[in-house]
Formats: C-alpha cells, structure tokens, sequence
C-alpha cells in the first residue's frame, strides 16, 4: 500500500523501509505496546525452562485482564504459527510462572483472566493458507501485518482475528497471589448472555440495537466482543468500548481521552480520576432507543482512534 505526504496539496511517495532485523521490530513493539496493541509490557524473550526450551518474544497483559504472548517475524516463515502454538500451550500450563512475572511488573493486585489467552503474530505478509490454518485451529490468534515507511511511519494492519475460547488448560479468573494454588479450578467462561440474564426485555432490545451498530462500523467484521465478569468489551486491535448493564439502562466506557472527544449532547464525563470498571475513562450512557445515534458518535470517535 503506498503512503503520502501531502505538502501544500503535493502528494509526496513516502518509500518503503525495513527493520535491519526482528529484534528491532521487537523493541519499537515493546517501547510501545499499549499504543499499538493495547496490551501491557511484562516481559522481552521470557525462557520456558529446560524441559520445553523455548524463548517467548514478548508477554504482555491486555486491558481485559488476558495473557498475551506476541511473536515477531521481519518475513513470514512456516513455522510462526507452530511456534506461537507451542508457546500458548506452555503458557496455559505454566500459569503460575506467567502470574508471577506479571506481579513483578504489575504489582501484586493485578488480576489474570485465563479464560482465553491470546497469541499475538506480527510479520510483513501472511498467505492465505497461514489464514486458513489458524481460523481452522480454533485458538485465540490474530494476526497482524506491519509496513515501515521512511523513518518515521508505521502502518499495523489486522488481517485476521479469532476469539473461540481456548480451553486447553481450565482455571478461574483469579488475583495473582492465588493463581498458583488454583490452577485446577473449573473456568469461568463469561458469555455476553451471562450479563444480560434476567434483564429486562426491553434493556436486550435497546442492546441489540447497539451491538448492532457497533459491528456495523467496519465492514470486514474485524471489530471483536468479549465478554469478562463485569462487562463486554469490544475491540479493534485494542479496545474502543466497554459496555456495563444496570437494571434499565447501559453505561458505557469509551477508550478515548475526555478532551479529545466532540461531545455536542454534552453526555459525556470524565472518569480518569474516579473509580470505574471499563478500561476507557470517558463515560457514557444509554437509556432509550432515541439516545442511540447521539452515543454511536461518540463510540465511533473512539473506534477511529484505532484506525
């Protein structure tokens, strides 16, 4: 895809560049991985010990609470997927290695949801059968494709996304401390369901009608929703929106800082400084039908930020 510089109304061709090689993309990743993937730094090439010696690029903490390893590859080689593969899988049995090392970094508060962790892969170009193959496997992949421009542009594409829970190991969403002592509890797997049970008719149509309008801001069906123990949160790359259901009513959280968001309504506040649930700290709300069209201008404001 070609990149331009409009200078005065002049398109200027900003050319291709290459990382000199993956322990460069590496790092730009790791220096800024809430920006790019909205997941928290905890640890660069993590050793999964000597009996599956391996060493994992980066592991990360999503806004949701989700284990997140990330792969890097400057080309696209066969075995990314089965590396990565590998990885989840070590992951998912070594909960208690992963837990500790995000308490170090984290502190000791920080909570883990082992309902679905994620593999994250990075590399210039993906085929078609690397798509085909994990839409088959069935784990929580994505996939990301990544062009640099000169050298100060960054173009991050996700091509593929898949969010099946993954159940090769079972365990509770649970505080760091326990995790260790826990790790063969059954999981709790939240369900968008979950939290609209016993809610009043009226509440699951007026969400049905946004959700609806939420996926419908991009076509390519790449937006994902996830479901936690407080709230569903939609994603695209990072996440844009959170969604919390009262008795009669949706408070929503929107990823967007509040001096950054045209609000004309004026039904926006600012929760940067206040306790709330979502990861977003600009609050909305949704009571009725006719305030749907005056809360999407402010979801697809902070969607577009992850454009």
């Amino acid at each position: 895809m070609p990149l331009y510089q409009l200078k005065q109304n002049i398109a200027q061709q900003i050319k291709p560049a290459s990382f000199k090689n993956e322990r460069e993309l590496q790092k730009l990743f790791e220096t800024n991985l809430e920006a790019l993937l909205g997941v928290r730094f905890i640890a660069s090439e993590f050793t999964t010990g000597d009996r599956q010696r391996g060493r994992i690029d980066t592991l990360g903490l999503d806004e949701d609470g989700t284990p997140v390893i990330i792969e890097y590859k400057k080309l696209s080689k066969e075995n990314v997927i089965n590396q990565g593969l590998f990885y989840l899988d070590w992951l998912v049995d070594h909960k208690g290695d992963f837990a500790l090392a995000a308490q170090d970094v984290l502190g000791k508060d920080v909570e883990i949801d082992w309902s679905s962790p994620r593999l994250v892969l990075v590399a210039e170009s993906f085929s078609e059968y690397d798509k085909y193959a994990v839409n088959r496997i069935g784990a929580n992949i994505q996939l990301w494709t990544y062009r640099k421009y000169g050298d100060g542009y960054l173009f991050l594409d996700s091509i593929f996304s898949n969010t099946i829970q993954t159940e090769l190991k079972k365990s509770r969403p649970v505080a760091v401390e326990a995790v260790e002592e826990e790790t063969n509890e059954e999981t709790i797997a939240y369900t968008t369901d979950d939290h609209l049970r016993d809610k009043p008719a009226e509440l699951k149509s007026l969400f049905d009608a946004f959700r609806e309008r939420v996926f419908a801001l991009n076509a390519d069906g790449d937006i994902l929703e996830k479901a936690s123990k407080i709230y569903v949160s939609y994603k695209h790359g990072k996440n844009f929106c959170e969604v919390a259901f009262l008795a009669n009513s949706m408070k929503i959280w929107l990823d967007i800082p509040f001096g950054d968001i045209d609000d004309p309504n004026k039904i926006c506040r600012d929760v940067s400084k206040v306790g709330h649930h979502g990861t977003g700290h600009t609050e909305t709300k949704l009571s009725n039908i006719s305030e749907i069209d005056n809360v999407m201008f402010l979801v697809e404001q902070s969607y577009r930020q992850t454009l």
